[in-house]
């Protein structure tokens, strides 16, 4: 089924081709429920703009009657997908778009861009549920989509968020709200899942194949010689020997990788299903890479939550550490603590590998599938390994930053330090015997609050005041002391600290007033939030309190996956 794709209100073009030209057994037109006292909360302008809308195409009615459900794209039939998935590790069957409606594509400056309403009533798969998403959620969406993008890190977007008087039972009676979401797909490892369940390989293959040619070209039309794999792999992994396997050693090593590929046709499908699957794999470790190095806790890592596209998907029951500990669960839900933060990239990993099950059925041997599903565990050490020393402001390597960077870790979850400003705060350690080399001058230019903090210490106190750092900053201070213009040196590795390091996150408490401000049809603290998190690394005047962590009496925030 193909749907026209032009909006008159975006002034969009259709693309040449789309999810909706799949075949109509990957999704059920299904018509939206629009909220019965809608009114347009929050509109996400810079994004918007970034789409190529006007103000007065936002201002429009149709524009309203877009983003509330009451109206589909002109000659487009919203859809809802279906798809399925593990959850918390057990097979889970079909779900699908439960509360999510597919508007359509649009072609926009920054290519071409699926339109979704999240929370805009029931489809097929919704299983006796109501379809709706609740005001709370919502608003925690809106902000962390937009927060994620803050950081520079892959994700779904958020344009408008709709607002209503409807009332929708959770754990308790709340109201309705629904989500404008975008992304260039919605994808996600469970469509794959779905149909590998069931043995349809023709619906699998059409899935894969409109998948490679939309997302993954590179992966087509490729000249995969045995020297150009060689090459390939022996500039990534050089620890790796691959022109050697020792298969009672390691069955499936990135050189059984090497060896599928020379003992296929180039051309074959199976080289261009592994170079997806291996392009997937990279794009989800440095996902991983990217959430670790941040605090970031996704809270519901199931399958059908994980986006072929390497996005962030699906925003439920998330949250960003405060005091920081290793295993810290933010979906209470989560009794057995498989999502927590450490367990990740694990997770990740495993959910990799579910997928690879399912592509297993379009290849001759698994053994490609295998080993390409090992070169997860270099690729996410790697990059984290290269986040933590950008992090740390360290330049080069040495043999100690690994543990340099581990035992950072280990006493800031023995003292519960704060994560973020842990990290931002080192920038402005300082050597002992230094005479204030960094000037206050650059230190609050460069966003080091409060004014007064160069007298206090403030990474110190971040430990409660102890000498439990002490050692642990001395090993710090001689990694750095090999600079001779130790003033120099040090505004250098402040400047290089900040642009990675954020000084605003979405931190529970954060949200929780932006939410009840919300409740009182108050956008207020959600456009302070909007702003400050499109731009977390730049400390704004005035704004102190965003950058700080919760209160002990603000810290019990519980979420949940109707959060």
């Amino acid at each position: 089924m193909t749907l026209p794709q032009r909006s008159d209100v975006l002034r969009h073009c259709p693309t040449d081709q789309s999810f909706a030209d799949l075949p109509p057994y990957f999704f059920t037109p299904t018509p939206t429920t629009p909220l019965k006292s809608a009114r347009l909360f929050h509109v996400n302008a810079s994004f918007a703009s970034d789409l190529g809308l006007t103000h007065q195409q936002i201002d429009s009615s149709e524009f309203f009657d877009l983003v509330s459900g009451a109206q589909p794209l002109p000659g487009c039939a919203a859809l809802a997908a279906v798809y399925s998935g593990h959850q918390f590790g057990v097979w889970a069957g079909q779900l699908g778009d439960g509360r999510a409606h597919y508007l359509g594509e649009i072609s926009c400056p920054t290519g071409s861009l699926e339109l979704q309403l999240k929370g805009a009533g029931q489809t097929p798969y919704s299983r006796m549920a109501d379809g709706r998403a609740v005001l709370r959620s919502s608003v925690r969406e809106y902000l962390a989509s937009e927060a994620m993008h803050g950081l520079g890190i892959p994700t779904t977007r958020a344009l408008a968020l709709v607002s209503s008087d409807d009332p929708v039972r959770r754990e308790r009676v709340e109201t309705a709200a629904i989500v404008t979401r975008v992304s260039p797909s919605f994808i996600r490892f469970g469509s794959f899942e779905h149909w590998a369940s069931k043995r349809n390989i023709e619906a699998l293959k059409k899935l894969t194949d409109f998948v490679i040619k939309r997302y993954f070209p590179e992966c087509l039309d490729v000249e995969l010689t045995p020297s150009a794999v060689q090459a390939e792999f022996s500039q990534k992994f050089p620890q790796n020997n691959l022109t050697s396997h020792d298969s009672a050693a390691n069955d499936f090593n990135l050189a059984g990788l090497t060896q599928s590929y020379l003992n296929k046709d180039p051309q074959s499908s199976d080289a261009k299903y592994l170079r997806f699957f291996s392009a997937v794999v990279k794009r989800t470790a440095h996902l991983m890479a990217q959430w670790q190095t941040v605090g970031f806790c996704h809270g519901v890592m199931n399958t059908d939550n994980m986006s072929i596209l390497g996005l962030t998907l699906d925003y439920g029951p998330f949250g960003f550490l405060d005091d920081f500990d290793a295993h810290h669960i933010c979906n209470h839900s989560d009794h057995n603590g498989r999502y927590a933060w450490h367990a990740q990239p694990s997770v990740a990993k495993w959910n990799l590998y579910c997928l690879a099950i399912s592509l297993s059925l379009l290849v001759e041997s698994t053994e490609g599938l295998s080993a390409t599903l090992q070169t997860f565990d270099p690729i996410f050490s790697d990059d984290m390994h290269q986040r933590m020393m950008a992090k740390l402001g360290l330049e080069g390597s040495t043999l100690e930053d690994e543990a340099l960077v581990d035992d950072l870790l280990k006493l800031m979850h023995e003292s519960g330090a704060d994560f973020t400003l842990c990290f931002r705060e080192l920038a402005f350690v300082q050597w002992p015997d230094s005479n204030q080399l960094v000037r206050p001058e650059y230190a609050l230019q460069m966003g080091w609050l409060p004014q007064d903090s160069l007298s206090k210490r403030p990474f110190y106190h971040l430990f409660n005041g102890s000498n439990a750092p002490n050692p642990w900053v001395n090993r710090y201070l001689s990694r750095l002391d090999h600079f001779k213009n130790r003033e120099a040196a040090s505004v250098e590795r402040i400047k290089r600290m900040l642009s990675v390091n954020p000084l605003y996150v979405l931190r529970n408490h954060l949200a929780q007033k932006a939410i009840e401000a919300a409740q009182h049809d108050d956008a207020t603290e959600l456009s302070t939030l909007a702003h400050l998190l499109s731009n977390p690394f730049v400390a704004q005047p005035s704004f102190e309190f965003y950058a700080q962590p919760p209160a002990s009496l603000d810290r019990p925030v519980a979420v949940s996956c109707s959060s």
